[in-house]
Formats: structure tokens, C-alpha cells, sequence
């Protein structure tokens, strides 16, 4: 799979299109290279509500006809943002391929930021807030983030605080768009039985004619990490520990090494170590999950789970000990060989989603300018080697490197 088509237009933009003829929905999606990174102290949590805000107006749609645009032919208008991307996208049936392109076009570059609709989705978002502290597994994941990236705009919560979010107006959002997008950094991203000539006459006609633009400001970079620790307590019945540090960047040789190994160790399958020996044979959590996330200039490895606050100690130490069984023994032939074809296997699952697909699309198209190929993926986890491994596991489990969120139940 993965043939795709990729082309520039003539203000700078990219788009990839993929054909596939036995499906009558299309997927699409804008992506721009701006996220919450790209904040400062002052301002963070922006990207976050102007991605809010586009829904709420445009020069030609109110916010109901937004609503209405594509939900009355029975498609899906949604977004979203993260650490460095914010996306708008859509699916639909085929014959309203173009209605979603106008659609997405419009929020995405035409938006007004009414002051009544600012309002509101001022109180909205703050309603999020409250919503996002009663979930103790997204707030550990920030929480740990803010340890780990601390003081930089990295580790800063994607919805802002209170106090930025009550403050900003109409000019915050403008200014902000302008400073930060650049053409060359936002992709149109489209799956789906549409064909190349009929993708290129759409873009041209609602992409190409945004006038060519560069970014003013500069993203901060990360460039030094320090370890760390934090106790808090929240309204919450089982200790939640995460534990965790910074880890390679995007274009780094072994990021698909430790992508391997967190697949081993935390990964989805019932078969990884930490399942198996945390939950099934010692019966002390629900669930317990690794994840490494790569960025631009960064990364971030961590460990999550949840347990009864007198087996935090108990759980730590099982942790611990499957980190340092990888660190001193390397994997056998066998071993290594089951690892790359339970990966191998679950990147091709997610192949038959095809939403998934578009948005992985937009993101290899931003970050990598190409969409790799699956068996060029596949060769590359082939190409792994254990002592490989080993040696990212000696430098990614360093006890001397790891940073600890521990949050634990009773009052904040």
C-alpha cells in the first residue's frame, strides 16, 4: 500500500493523495506545522482554542452552517491539536469531496473569531479543563510531560490555564496565525476513490490561491534535559505513577530500534513484559503501558499505570526489573524475530484504517516530506539487530536518567 502521489502548489503548500477504488468515502485533512509548542508562558493553550475558534465563523459560514455543512450529508468535520501539529479533516461520501475541501479551506484560512462565539467557547474549553483534571490518565501523561520538558513550551499543557484562556481576544488569534504559518510547513492530505486530476483541479481552486506566506517566529528548540521528580495528590482512588525521560528525535537511527522495544516491553499486545508480569502474573494492575513519542528535535519515552497505593513500591520494582533484564540480556533469535513480526503485523492492521492512513499521511508529508513506504519500515525493523537493542535499552533505561510522577489520592 502507501502509493502515493505527492505535488507542490504554487504558493508552497504539499499535498499526498492516495487512490483507493474500493472505498466510497474520502478522508481529508489540512495540516499545519504549528502546535502548542510554538506558545510561550504568556500565551499557551492559543493553538488549542484557535483551533476552537475556527469552527465558530468564517467570511461566508456562520458557525451553524459549519455544523451543517458536512453532518447533513451524513459526514464527519473534526480537529484537533497536539505538541506540533494542529489538523482539520473530514470524511465523506466521494460526491462531497468537493463541499469538504471548501469547507475545510474556509475554517482553516477564512475564520473570524466572532466576539459572541469567543465567548462561549471561552466557557467551553474551560468546561474541558475541569473535564481533563477529572481524568487522572491525561493528566498524568501532562503532568509527566511538564516534568520532563520543564520550563520549556514542550512541557507545557495543550489547553493553557485559566488565566490565559479567560484573556484572549479576537487579535491574540490572528496575530498568532500570522507569525507562526508557513506555507511550506501545511499539507493537504486526502485517501479515498478520488482520482489524481480530480484532487489536483480541487486543490488548485481552494488551496493554491492563499497567497505564499513564511513564518516570523522561531520555534524554541529543546536542548537540555534534567531529572526529576513530583508527588501531587488528586481526587483519585489508585496511585498513578508514570515514570519516564526524553528520548530520540524523529530523524535519529535509533528511532525505530526503540520503537521496537517499547512494542516489547508496553506495547498494545497482552504479550508484553510488563503485562505479563505486572498484571498477569502478579495481578497488581488493570493496565500498564509504554509509549514512545518522537518530535522534531525530541522525544519522549514513558511508563504508565495505575494500582492500590500500598503496591506502588511492588509495582515499581517488577518495572524496574523488566527494564533491566533488556538492559543486561540481550534478546534470543527467536525472541527478536516473534518482536519484529508482532510490529510488523500491527502497523499493517493499522493500514486498514484509512483516516488513520490520511493522518499519517499529513504527518510523514510535514515532518519527513515523503510517505515511507511499508516495507521500507518493514526492512528497517527487519534490519534490527538484539545487541542493537541491548544498547538502546542501556541508554533509554538508565535509572540515573529517569524522571518520577507519582499522584496519589487526597486533596490537591
Amino acid at each position: 500500500m502507501r502509493n502515493c502521489t505527492i505535488f507542490r502548489l504554487a504558493n508552497g503548500m504539499r499535498v499526498v493523495h492516495q487512490y483507493i477504488p474500493t472505498t466510497s468515502i474520502v478522508h481529508c485533512g489540512i495540516f499545519l506545522g504549528i502546535g502548542s509548542r510554538d506558545e510561550t508562558v504568556e500565551n499557551q493553550g492559543i493553538a488549542h482554542f484557535w483551533e476552537h475558534m475556527a469552527f465558530k465563523g468564517t467570511r461566508k459560514r456562520t458557525s451553524l452552517d459549519i455544523i451543517e455543512s458536512l453532518d447533513s450529508v451524513g459526514g464527519e468535520l473534526n480537529a484537533f491539536t497536539d505538541k506540533e501539529k494542529i489538523v482539520f479533516y473530514a470524511s465523506v461520501r466521494k460526491e462531497y469531496f468537493e463541499r469538504a475541501v471548501d469547507v475545510l479551506t474556509d475554517i482553516t484560512f477564512q475564520s473570524v473569531f466572532p466576539e459572541k462565539e469567543l465567548e462561549k467557547e471561552r466557557g467551553v474549553i474551560l468546561e474541558e479543563m475541569a473535564m481533563y483534571f477529572d481524568s487522572p490518565d491525561d493528566s498524568l501523561q501532562d503532568e509527566l510531560e511538564a516534568l520532563i520538558y520543564k520550563n520549556h513550551p514542550m512541557g507545557m499543557n495543550i489547553l493553557g490555564n485559566e488565566d490565559t484562556v479567560r484573556n484572549f481576544r479576537k487579535k491574540d488569534f490572528v496575530s498568532f496565525f500570522a507569525e507562526h504559518a508557513d506555507n511550506r510547513r501545511i499539507v493537504f492530505s486526502c485517501i479515498g476513490n478520488i482520482t489524481l486530476e480530480e484532487v489536483e483541479r480541487l486543490v488548485k481552486r481552494y488551496l493554491e490561491p492563499r497567497a505564499a506566506q513564511k513564518a516570523t517566529a522561531t520555534r524554541k528548540k529543546f536542548t537540555k534535559y534534567k531529572k526529576g521528580e513530583h508527588h501531587l495528590q488528586r481526587g483519585v482512588k489508585q496511585t498513578r505513577c508514570a515514570l519516564g525521560r526524553t528520548a530520540y528525535p524523529l530523524l535519529h537511527p535509533n528511532r525505530i530500534p526503540l520503537y521496537l522495544l517499547t512494542n516489547i516491553l508496553g506495547g498494545p499486545g497482552m504479550n508484553s513484559r510488563l503485562n505479563l508480569s505486572v498484571r498477569e502474573k502478579h495481578g497488581l494492575v488493570y493496565s500498564i503501558d509504554a509509549q514512545y513519542l518522537a518530535y522534531a528535535d525530541t522525544g519522549m519515552f514513558a511508563i504508565y499505570f495505575g494500582t492500590e497505593p500500598k503496591q506502588a513500591k511492588k509495582c515499581m520494582q517488577l518495572v524496574h526489573r523488566e527494564m533491566d533484564k533488556l538492559c543486561t540480556k540481550k534478546l534470543t533469535a527467536r525472541e527478536l524475530a516473534s518482536a519484529k513480526e508482532q510490529i510488523k503485523g500491527q502497523l499493517a492492521m493499522s493500514e486498514e484504517n484509512n483516516l488513520g492512513l490520511m493522518i499519517m499521511m499529513g504527518r510523514a508529508v510535514i515532518d519527513l516530506d515523503r510517505v515511507p513506504p511499508l516495507q521500507e519500515v518493514f526492512d528497517k525493523i527487519d534490519a534490527v539487530d538484539a545487541l542493537t537493542l541491548q544498547t538502546v535499552s542501556q541508554e533509554t533505561f538508565d535509572p540515573d536518567q529517569l524522571s518520577y510522577l507519582i499522584m496519589e489520592p487526597g486533596q490537591s
